[in-house]
C-alpha cells in the first residue's frame, strides 16, 4: 500500500468532536472541472491510530467550495462505525461514488469526522486513493532488508 503525502488529507488527526481533515484535495480551478472516480475506483483510505473511545464514529466523504471544507458542503458518501470497529491498526475503505457526482464535482475534498458517546474520540490518518492500491492486509518487512 502507498501513501502519497500529497494526497493525505488527515495525518493522526484527534477527533473529539464533529470535524473536517486538516487538509484537503484540490482538483484546481479549471473548466471543465476535473472528474475523479470516473473508471478506476477511487475512496479513502483510513487508518486508524488510537481507537475510538465514542459509541459511534461516522465517518463522511466530502466536498466544498472552499479549501477549508466549511462552505458548500455536500456528502458524497458516509458509514457510521462502532467503536469495536475501529480498534488501533484498522484499516477502511471508503469509496468515491463513481461518475460525476448530481451537484457536479466542487472543487475541495476530504473527510468529516464525528464522534458520538463516551469519551467521543477517534484518531484517524485519511487519504486519497484508488482501490488497486489499497489493501487491508498490510506487509511488514523485517529491519535492515533491502528490497528489489
Amino acid at each position: 500500500m502507498y501513501i502519497d503525502a500529497l494526497l493525505r488529507v488527515s495525518n493522526a488527526q484527534a477527533f473529539t468532536a464533529v470535524a473536517v481533515s486538516t487538509d484537503s484535495i484540490d482538483l484546481g480551478n479549471v473548466t471543465p472541472r476535473r472528474e475523479i472516480a470516473t473508471g478506476e475506483a477511487m475512496g479513502y483510505g483510513i487508518a486508524v491510530n488510537v481507537a475510538a473511545s465514542a459509541t459511534t464514529v461516522l465517518v463522511e466523504l466530502i466536498m466544498a467550495t472552499d479549501g477549508a471544507l466549511t462552505a458548500g458542503i455536500v456528502v458524497l458518501s458516509q458509514r457510521t462505525f462502532l467503536a469495536a470497529d475501529m480498534p488501533v491498526g484498522r484499516l477502511i475503505f471508503m469509496p468515491l461514488p463513481q461518475g460525476v457526482a448530481a451537484a457536479g464535482w466542487l472543487r475541495f475534498h476530504g473527510i468529516r469526522v464525528t464522534p458520538v458517546g463516551g469519551a467521543a474520540t477517534v484518531t484517524l490518518t485519511a487519504w486519497l486513493t484508488t482501490h488497486s492500491l489499497f489493501s487491508i492486509h498490510a506487509v511488514h518487512y523485517a529491519d535492515a532488508i533491502t528490497i528489489s
